[in-house]
C-alpha cells in the first residue's frame, strides 16, 4: 500500500514539473531572397506537357513550414511537397506544381482561415497601369490555385502587410497609397501636409505613403481609414486575437551590436526596429503624450511610442509577422539578421558589401548581409528576442501559426465569390467554386455551399 501511494505521489510530482516549451509550427509563402548565387529563386525545366500545352518547371515558390521547439528551428521545407516523379507522370500534378510559379507575393499576401491571397505587382516598365497587379487565391493546405485576377494600378494593392481582424471579420492592411488619386478625406485634412517633427517640411509633391485600410476580398477594393499618410519604413503588419494591430519599422540604426546581440542608443535604451500600434477605428497610430520644453523653456505637448524599440535593425525589404490565437502578447517576426551593416574589412561599422575582389566572390554568402531570422516580439515592451537564424536565408511574404492562427475557425467565406452569380442560383445547398460559378461535379478543393440564405466554406 505504501509503495502504491509513493508511486502515485511520484507520478503527481512528475505531472507538476514544468514541461518544455510548446512547439511552434509556422507556415509562410516563400519569397525570393539571396539564398543561392543570385537574387532569384532557382527553377528546373522538366519538359513540355502536350496535354496541358505548357512548359513545366519545378520552382521554389510555394508554401513552406518550419518548427521551433524552444531550442532549434527546422529548415523551411515545402508543404505540400512537390515530388518530381509525380509531376512527370500526372497532368494534374504537373499543372498543380506549375502554378507554384505564380505563388509570388512581392506586393503582399494574407492568410485567412485556410485561404491565401497573394498580390504580385508586375514591372511597370513592361506593362500598362490597367494590368499592374496579379491577385491569386489559394488553398492553404493543398496549394491549389483557386482563382486569379488582373487588376489596375489605381486599386493600390501594394502593402506592407495584411491581416484578418477576428473582432469584426475584416481584413486590414498598411497599403501604399499614391498621391495622384488620394481621397478627399486625406487631401483636405489640414494635417496631411505637415510634419510634427519638422515644421518646414511640406509633404506636397511626395509620391505616396502608407495608410491603414480595409480590403474587401470580394472586390479587392481598398478603403483608407487613415486621414493622413505615414511615411515610415514599415516592413510588417499583423493583428492579434484581441483585434490589436501592430506594424514594425525597419529600424536601420547605426548603433553597433552589443554582447547580447541587440543595439542600444547613447542612453542605453534599445534602438532599431520600432513596434507601432494602430487604432483600427481611426487608422491613427497610437502615441503617448508627454510634456516637453522648447529652447525657450516653454512647455508643449509631444508624443512618443508607448513601447520601446525591438533592439534589432532589419532591412527595408518585404518581411512578415503573425500572432498565434492562443498568445496575443507575442508577435512572431520573420526579419533580417541585420540592416545590411556590420564590421567591415577595415574594422569599422559600415555597410557590408555584396561582393569583393571585383565581384569574383559572393561575400554576402559569408558576411551575413542578407541572412534572415525568426524573432519573437513582446508587444507589452517592444523588446524582441532573436530565436534563430533561418536556413538558406528564407524570407516570407506572409506568415501564420499553423493550426493556431487568429482567423482559424472564423468561417470567412467571401474570398473571390461573384455575389451576383451566386444570388441568381436557386434551390438549397447549391455549390459554387470561388469564382461564383455553380458546379455539379466536384473535384478536390474548396467550395462554397449555399443552403437557403446561409453560405459556408467546405473542403471537398
Amino acid at each position: 500500500m505504501k509503495k502504491s501511494l509513493l508511486t502515485i505521489f511520484g507520478l503527481m510530482v512528475l505531472l507538476c514539473l514544468p514541461t518544455s516549451a510548446q512547439e511552434l509550427n509556422l507556415k509562410g509563402i516563400g519569397h525570393n531572397n539571396r539564398h543561392d548565387d543570385g537574387e532569384q529563386m532557382t527553377s528546373e525545366y522538366l519538359g513540355w506537357n502536350t496535354q496541358l500545352q505548357k512548359a513545366i518547371f519545378l520552382v521554389e515558390n510555394g508554401i513552406y513550414k518550419m518548427t521551433w521547439d524552444g531550442m532549434e528551428l527546422t529548415t523551411p521545407t515545402r508543404d505540400p511537397k512537390v515530388i518530381k516523379s509525380e509531376v512527370l507522370s500526372s497532368d494534374e500534378k504537373a499543372l498543380w506544381a506549375n502554378n507554384f510559379n505564380l505563388m509570388y507575393g512581392n506586393s503582399g499576401a494574407v492568410y485567412v482561415d485556410g485561404l491565401l491571397v497573394t498580390v504580385m505587382s508586375r514591372d511597370e516598365q513592361s506593362t500598362v497601369d490597367e494590368e499592374l497587379f496579379n491577385v491569386r487565391l489559394w488553398d492553404a493546405k493543398t496549394g491549389n490555385m483557386l482563382a486569379t485576377y488582373t487588376l489596375p494600378k489605381n486599386m493600390f494593392l501594394e502593402s506592407a502587410g495584411m491581416s484578418y481582424n477576428p473582432k469584426d471579420g475584416k481584413v486590414y492592411g498598411l497599403f501604399y497609397i499614391s498621391e495622384s488619386a488620394l481621397p478627399k478625406e486625406i487631401t483636405e485634412d489640414p494635417e496631411y501636409f505637415t510634419d510634427e517633427d519638422d515644421k518646414d517640411f511640406d509633404r506636397e509633391g511626395q509620391d505616396a505613403g502608407y495608410a491603414i485600410c480595409t480590403i474587401d476580398l470580394n472586390t479587392f477594393k481598398v478603403t483608407p481609414i487613415t486621414k493622413g499618410l505615414y511615411y515610415h519604413n514599415f516592413i510588417t503588419f499583423a493583428i492579434n486575437s484581441e483585434g490589436r494591430a501592430f506594424a514594425l519599422t525597419s529600424g536601420g540604426s547605426s548603433a553597433p551590436v552589443a554582447e547580447d546581440g541587440r543595439q542600444y542608443d547613447i542612453d542605453n535604451k534599445l534602438t532599431g526596429a520600432q513596434l507601432c500600434e494602430f487604432d483600427l477605428e481611426t487608422g491613427k497610430m497610437i502615441m503617448t503624450p508627454y510634456t516637453a520644453y522648447d529652447e525657450a523653456s516653454q512647455p508643449y505637448t509631444a508624443y512618443k511610442y508607448p513601447v520601446g524599440a525591438t533592439g534589432y535593425s532589419s532591412q527595408y525589404r518585404r518581411q512578415s509577422a503573425c500572432f498565434s490565437k492562443s498568445n496575443p502578447n507575442i508577435m512572431y517576426w520573420n526579419g533580417y539578421y541585420n540592416s545590411g551593416k556590420g564590421i567591415g574589412a577595415g574594422g569599422s561599422w559600415t555597410t557590408l558589401p555584396d561582393s569583393e575582389d571585383g565581384g569574383r566572390t559572393k561575400s554576402w554568402k559569408t558576411n551575413g548581409k542578407y541572412d534572415t531570422a525568426l524573432y519573437q516580439v513582446d508587444i507589452t515592451t517592444g523588446k524582441a528576442t532573436r530565436l534563430s537564424k533561418i536556413s538558406d536565408r528564407w524570407i516570407f511574404s506572409a506568415l501564420w501559426v499553423d493550426g493556431d492562427d487568429p482567423s482559424d475557425g472564423s468561417g470567412f467565406v467571401a474570398l473571390g465569390i461573384d455575389k451576383t452569380k451566386a444570388q441568381q442560383a436557386t434551390g438549397s445547398k447549391a455549390i459554387y467554386n470561388l469564382q461564383g460559378q455553380q458546379v455539379k461535379s466536384k473535384g478536390h478543393g474548396l467550395y462554397i455551399v449555399k443552403d437557403g440564405d446561409k453560405t459556408r466554406k467546405v473542403m471537398m
